[in-house]
């Protein structure tokens, strides 16, 4: 299954200019509870407006990531996501008394390592992923971003290049977890062309921005300061897509392959895969929230069944990803009680099975990582039953994880009728892709 979800460990505060308002921001990150996401809250605004990070909050603006809940914004906001991202966090309260993300040093360095001494504490809900099961991208003139399949972790391609003079172009490949962004990513720092600064001033961009928290590159290089990395542009490119991919609120699983990609088409490539993998997103948020319980509507989003023959009415309660409990009212208008002894109706032991067996189902998609399975029966052992089941009962269903691989499953399953066990089983099961 994905990882558990994250929070920080305690509170920290960051202050300096933003890189394009230049106004004072202070930053202050509380730790948040378990379905939470992360959430910007603008302190200063009366009365105080929430901003959650999601798709339908994305706002477009030049050079910078926003999000908005009407005329309440919060930019630049990328750097500071690119380490939550990365070490995990999920819920988060982002105070801020401005409009901008503080630009510290231009990189996410200074994030990263008082997040990190802060500590991320894991909380007791399964946490989100996204695994790239078909080529998916995004296009704007020469610029491209495309999601690929065949990795078994997050990995980021980007090729950089700009007509500048001399031309500049750049290209790096990394396979993404915490240390390799503190080493090869979250030193890199923003940057602009020379050539570029006097129309973004005419703009009013970059009011914040120094040689010493952006790097101006000119023909000769960084002026008035020096890279540290000899690529540092096109690191600074991939940390600024882990920030705009971080609205996914998912684990990424895939290759990003990118040329000449901005925030732009980053944010349009999170809103196509969120497109795309909609119904997954769906089933995953039914799945993680499943502790309080699952109606119909939302099992039928899960298991492939529909009546006759969805023998589960609802889940009751799903209990640290080990146990679930369901159940099935049995009513006189049952198709199977027409032909199944029509003069004295009797439920068929095989159709309590298949109820434990779809319960089970359930359960064993929550504990697997790849949430588009299936799983099949390949035993059925030490079954008994106790007690007919008759109209008007209703069925409690009890379903136990006892193993769990990669491709099998097997689960103790029984049901009650007003406490008492009227049949029980082993189910071992085959768990394959559902397409």
């Amino acid at each position: 299954m994905s990882g558990q979800q994250h929070t920080i460990g305690g509170e920290v505060e960051f202050r300096s200019a933003g890189l394009h308002t230049g106004e004072e921001t202070t930053v202050r990150l509380r730790p948040a509870p378990v379905g939470t996401g992360i959430r910007f809250r603008r302190i200063d605004l009366d009365p105080v407006v929430e901003i959650p990070l999601d798709l339908e909050h994305r706002r477009e603006h030049p050079r910078r990531t926003s999000f908005a809940v009407g005329d309440a914004e919060v930019h630049t906001v990328e750097h500071l996501l690119a380490p939550i991202h990365i070490l995990g966090i999920r819920n988060l309260i982002v105070e801020m008394d401005g409009p901008e993300v503080p630009g510290m040093d231009g990189s996410s360095v200074e994030f990263f390592d008082r997040i990190q001494e802060a500590g991320v504490v894991a909380q007791e809900q399964r946490g989100r992923s996204l695994t790239i099961r078909e080529a998916t991208g995004v296009q704007s003139g020469s610029s491209s971003l495309v999601a690929l399949p065949g990795e078994d972790r997050f990995r980021v391609s980007y090729t950089l290049h700009y007509q500048s003079t001399p031309p500049i172009t750049q290209f790096q490949s990394f396979t993404l977890d915490a240390e390799t962004f503190r080493r090869e990513i979250a030193p890199a720092r923003t940057f602009v062309m020379e050539s570029e600064v006097k129309d973004l001033q005419s703009r009013g961009l970059g009011r914040g921005a120094t040689t010493e928290n952006t790097l101006v590159i000119g023909p000769e290089g960084p002026i008035d300061n020096e890279f540290r990395f000899p690529d540092e542009l096109v690191r600074h490119k991939i940390l600024d897509m882990i920030g705009d991919l971080a609205v996914l609120g998912s684990d990424l699983v895939g290759h990003f392959v990118a040329h000449r990609s901005g925030h732009a088409l980053n944010g349009d490539l999170a809103a196509r895969l969120g497109e795309v993998y909609s119904r997954e997103r769906d089933v995953e948020a039914i799945l993680i929230d499943a502790q309080g319980g699952l109606d119909v509507r939302q099992i039928q989003k899960i298991l492939p069944h529909r009546y006759p023959f969805l023998l589960v009415d609802r889940i009751l309660e799903i209990d640290q990803n080990v146990r679930a409990v369901g159940l099935k009212n049995v009513t006189y208008n049952e198709d199977f009680f027409q032909g199944h002894f029509p003069g004295q109706p009797v439920m068929p032991g095989v159709l309590q099975i298949e109820a434990m067996a779809q319960l089970s189902g359930v359960l064993l998609l929550r504990n697997t990582e790849d949430i588009n399975k299936l799983a099949y029966i390949l035993s059925v052992d030490n079954v008994k039953f106790r007690k007919t089941v008759v109209p008007g009962d209703q069925l409690i269903l009890e379903a136990e994880l006892k193993k769990l691989r990669s491709r099998t499953g097997q689960v103790q399953a029984r049901a009650l009728v007003e406490g008492q066990v009227v049949a029980e089983a082993t189910l071992r099961f085959m768990i394959v892709d559902a397409y």
